[in-house]
């Protein structure tokens, strides 16, 4: 799917005598203003805001020249969220601009994508000193010229890669637990350490009193480190940084590589990279949302949630639950199909979701997705017959047999699982199978 979002700017972004004057090119209206004050962190600010273009332009996986891609950035309440995904799609960057970070005020509530050409980089990494940095974020009070005047108007494509990206990455984060808390030193001494370059190797990192230790196999309480040379747009800011924190899933020996969210936070601000399980897969093509997508009520449910969403810093799940008359995995999976769309994020220290302003569209999630398109047909079709934890699924001349697993996931005799083991969620077989209720169900 090669869909692209046009975005377009009054003007380019700039950094001169006035403060930090970041161009928008979109939101509730055209080319909102929805926030202006002081970032109290001038210097930190502008290194994780380069940190968050940096990953925008690099692709991690067979490096190429850089891309020219702008972060997006929402305004929420009490906070602003900068966020970008690598050329490849195997790194979510997001910066998170607390209160404590800012002397000003949010005055509207939206999502847009900004700005950060190549001049506005150059100048973000001259900044210093301790007098705060004043930015406006989408001036309203310019007025759009032709592209022979003065005023620019740059048109960006936001790759239809990076809404599959934020549909996977909230699906996969909101199953993360705290790992790890070092202080600042120690993580800079540890990050010192790691291979460097275009690494591919898959490492585990353990807790070790203060600080980490490495090693090549998973055991509990490990967080996995795919392709560690990743990690570097986080040196920019460790000098400004308390503490790292790192996030991730539940493993065990043997377990596959898996995803991981590593934090560094100021105390006015949190630089995150959450990385891909390998360093050549984009968080794109990882189906982790498939499941919560093939339930028959989640895009109305969709529709109810949407139009309750409000613009906390978090959202919180039994509160929805509670307003939509829903149970709460109804929810849950009501926020996985707008995630489709990158309406919702998930923040791993937090541990909620949050809510972007982006246009939704119900069809998004099975033009992305063919597996679900596939599992719909076979339905469709009578193709699936349940017996308990165990099912028939024929698909042309084959007969596929699906069984539930112990964690709820399904295994299938097809290609498909056989080669990825549920690593990149369920097959159109499995999926067929969630799908149709069984006989003990159905009379329930």
């Amino acid at each position: 799917m090669n869909a692209v979002q046009t975005y377009r700017y009054l003007q380019p972004s700039t950094l001169g005598a006035a403060g930090l004057d970041l161009q928008t090119s979109g939101g509730p209206a055209a080319n909102p203003r929805f926030f202006s004050g002081f970032l109290t962190t001038p210097a930190a600010a502008a290194a994780g805001l380069l940190a968050v273009a940096e990953v925008a332009r690099t692709r991690y996986h067979q490096p190429v020249s850089p891309a020219s891609l702008d972060p997006v950035v929402t305004g929420s309440r009490d906070r602003l969220r900068f966020e970008s995904f690598s050329g490849c799609c195997g790194v979510y960057a997001r910066m998170d601009v607390l209160p404590a970070g800012f002397d000003g005020e949010i005055a509207g509530h939206g999502t847009t994508n900004v700005d950060v050409n190549p001049p506005l980089r150059e100048a973000l990494a001259r900044v210093g000193g301790l007098e705060p940095l004043h930015a406006a974020v989408g001036p309203d009070d310019l007025t759009v010229s032709t592209m022979d005047g003065a005023v620019v108007e740059k048109k960006v494509p936001l790759p239809g890669r990076w809404l599959r990206g934020f549909a996977e990455v909230q699906v996969l984060t909101a199953g993360f637990e705290p790992r790890a808390e070092i202080p600042a030193a120690e993580a800079a001494a540890f990050l010192r350490r790691l291979p460097g370059g275009a690494d591919r190797s898959v490492l585990w990192a353990v807790p070790a009193g203060r600080t980490l230790r490495l090693t090549s196999r998973p055991v509990p309480g490990a967080v996995c480190l795919a392709g560690a040379g990743r990690l570097a747009a986080l040196r920019g800011l460790l000098r400004h940084a308390r503490v790292l924190r790192v996030h991730g899933p539940a493993v065990r020996p043997g377990s596959p590589a898996v995803p991981s969210t590593w934090e560094l936070a100021t105390g006015a601000l949190r630089l995150s990279l959450t990385l891909s399980p390998e360093p050549y897969r984009g968080f794109s093509g990882e189906g982790a949302a498939l499941l919560a997508l093939a339930g028959d009520e989640v895009v109305d449910d969709a529709e109810v949630v949407a139009a309750l969403l409000s613009w906390d810093p978090t959202i919180d799940v039994a509160a929805l639950a509670d307003a939509a008359a829903l149970p709460d995995d109804r929810v849950r999976a009501a926020l996985a199909q707008l995630g489709t769309a990158g309406r919702v994020g998930y923040d791993v220290t937090d541990a909620g979701y949050f809510h972007r302003v982006m246009p939704y569209d119900a069809g998004r999630a099975e033009r992305d997705n063919p597996r679900l398109v596939g599992a719909r047909v076979l339905v469709e079709r009578g193709a699936v017959v349940r017996d308990g934890e165990h099912a028939t699924v024929r698909s042309d001349e084959e007969v596929y047999r699906v069984r539930r697993l112990p964690d709820g996931g399904y295994a299938c005799t097809c290609r498909w699982w056989a080669r990825h083991r549920g690593e990149r969620g369920p097959c159109r077989h499995a999926l067929a199978v969630s799908m149709v209720a069984a006989p003990a169900e159905v009379g329930a």
